[in-house]
């Protein structure tokens, strides 16, 4: 696989990371203790690059019937400035990935698909737009990413923005974007700041060009104070989006699997007018019952023990395999493992009793409601 390396890749060698492949992408994993970074976004505020990550412009006259009929939500029905999670699936309603949708006019928007997916996005979204007047237009090569994640986010961000300008942040709601003036570099930019994330926490997606990406990780480093601001790695990325119980693609969510049974039927608006791709499929899942009375349901596993599940690992009731692990490793914030898992639906029901097969070992754990972990407003 072809390794690619982000605007930031020189940062991140500065500050001593260990990196790895991800999305053929080489990334942080770490750069000092994957726990403390973990603790900086619960407790203060840690600095990532999801630069990684797919930008895809969808615009034109159709641009919001395009992406009705592209992804299983209603983009149409979105305000502007707003954002959206939403699913783009097969014919036979498998997941192709999970992304989210912002509205930057009546007629522009721009989705973000995962790393590993967002060259197959692009794809799939140019072959769909096929009949509709809109331009679909890949900007992710060009395009960097920051997320500024934790309680102290806002407050960091805000010592880069014009004092006459903080309401642009101050007032910015949860799945909204605006785009607001940066003070770096010698000069102001006017940036995509969004108000998302991925771990759980208050905090913001910066959009950046990829030549001033080093100068704005920079700026925002310089404009923490000691011991506010943690660069962080994915490794605490994955134990973050964890504990707040978010799908991550190619544990949770895959080609082979369904919005329902991962918990996400209501993403999918199978009463908006026209067609869909895969909408025939998913209504037809839907009343076959997948996820609620039929197949296997994803669910959220507290382990009673110490010891943690993995990835792939088997559920056991009775001794029997009813289910497998997803993700799964030791909390940081609460102190007891916590996993994903997709079991059968018999099984799914909170407070219910299950093992999973820790390499030939059975480890007690308990069905609890997802998120493990939400934070105090």
């Amino acid at each position: 696989m072809t390794e690619n390396y982000t605007a930031l890749y020189e940062e991140h060698k500065k500050l001593g990371a260990s990196f790895t492949d991800f999305g053929g992408w080489q990334m942080p994993l770490k750069y000092s203790s994957e726990l403390a970074e973990h603790h900086a976004v619960r407790k203060s505020a840690g600095l990532f690059d999801l630069s990684h990550m797919g930008e895809v412009w969808v615009t034109g006259p159709q641009a919001a019937a395009f992406l009705d009929y592209a992804l299983v939500g209603k983009i149409s029905a979105m305000a502007e400035g707003k954002a959206k999670y939403s699913l783009i699936c097969q014919e036979d309603g498998g997941i192709i990935d999970d992304l989210i949708a912002y509205r930057r006019g009546e007629d522009k928007f721009l989705v973000v698909p995962n790393a590993g997916n967002a060259k197959v996005v692009a794809e799939a979204l140019l072959e769909r737009a096929a009949g509709f007047d809109v331009l679909v237009e890949d900007a992710s090569a060009e395009t960097s990413l920051i997320a500024v994640q934790g309680p102290l986010a806002e407050a960091i961000l805000l010592r880069l923005v014009p004092a006459e300008q903080h309401a642009l942040v101050t007032e910015l709601k949860y799945y909204a974007a605006v785009e607001v003036p940066f003070t770096f570099d010698g000069g102001t930019q006017d940036l995509l700041l969004a108000r998302t994330g991925y771990t759980g926490e208050d905090g913001f997606e910066i959009f950046v060009a990829n030549g001033s990406a080093a100068a704005l990780w920079q700026a925002i480093a310089d404009a923490a104070q000691e011991g506010e601001l943690t660069p962080a790695g994915l490794a605490s990325r994955d134990s973050l989006r964890l504990e707040a119980g978010m799908p991550l693609y190619g544990n949770e969510l895959s080609r082979e699997g369904n919005p329902f049974a991962a918990g996400l039927g209501p993403v999918v608006a199978l009463s908006k007018e026209g067609d869909f791709v895969g909408k025939d499929a998913l209504a037809a899942l839907k009343a076959d019952g997948a996820g609620a009375t039929s197949g296997r349901k994803l669910v959220g596993l507290k382990g009673l023990g110490r010891r943690a599940g993995r990835g792939h690992y088997p559920v056991l009731k009775d001794g029997a395999v009813v289910g497998e692990v997803t993700s799964g490793q030791p909390s940081p914030t609460l102190g007891y493992p916590v996993a994903l898992a997709y079991v059968d639906v018999e099984h799914s029901e909170l407070g219910t009793a299950l093992d999973i097969d820790l390499r030939g070992k059975s480890e007690p754990f308990e069905v609890v409601a997802l998120p493990f972990y939400k934070r105090q407003k």
